[in-house]
């Protein structure tokens, strides 16, 4: 009996998730489906410049595991080139992990990734301070490059009057 597939972690969603061959009615083109870990290993090797082992663990995934995935989606992305198909970006198996804060004072929390941009906090829920930053556990300019969705405005610390999310 296999074992089961384990949850990747993407940090990323794509907003365009459909790319075909200009000129040719899409009732004529052939698909090919990436997974949205397939678009993430893309991501994180091909586009951030990681190597595979630091990707891997980004994605919560083996090395061998991560090499198998990112083969995968150079493949299917050189079938849709070479052979005039669509791509189609959705499904797989994967998690997105919560987004993370920190305010000058040392608080940290988490908010669901699901939780809309307007939605976000505007102080501190411990603290009430309206100064705070994104946390990740990796460095901010990465979050900034990734498009995690908590990082998309200024990553500085807010100034008490200050009218910007996180």
């Amino acid at each position: 009996m296999p074992r089961p597939v384990k949850c990747r972690r993407v940090n990323f969603l794509p907003e365009v998730k459909y790319y075909k061959p200009a000129g040719v009615p899409i009732r004529n083109v052939e698909e090919v489906c990436l997974s949205i870990e397939e678009v993430e290993a893309i991501r994180l090797k091909d586009l951030e410049g990681l190597e595979q082992e630091e990707s891997a663990e980004r994605m919560n995934i083996s090395r061998p595991t991560f090499h198998r995935v990112l083969s995968s989606a150079h493949q299917k992305i050189a079938e849709a080139l070479f052979s005039g198909k669509a791509i189609r970006i959705g499904g797989g198996n994967f998690e997105i992990p919560p987004c993370h804060f920190k305010c000058i004072n040392g608080h940290e929390w988490e908010i669901p990734f699901k939780v809309d941009k307007n939605e976000l906090p505007q102080v501190c829920p411990t603290c009430q301070v309206p100064e705070f930053k994104c946390a990740h556990p990796f460095e901010a300019k990465d979050c900034v490059k990734s498009g995690h969705r908590c990082c998309q405005q200024d990553l500085t610390t807010r100034a008490p009057n200050s009218n910007n999310g996180p």
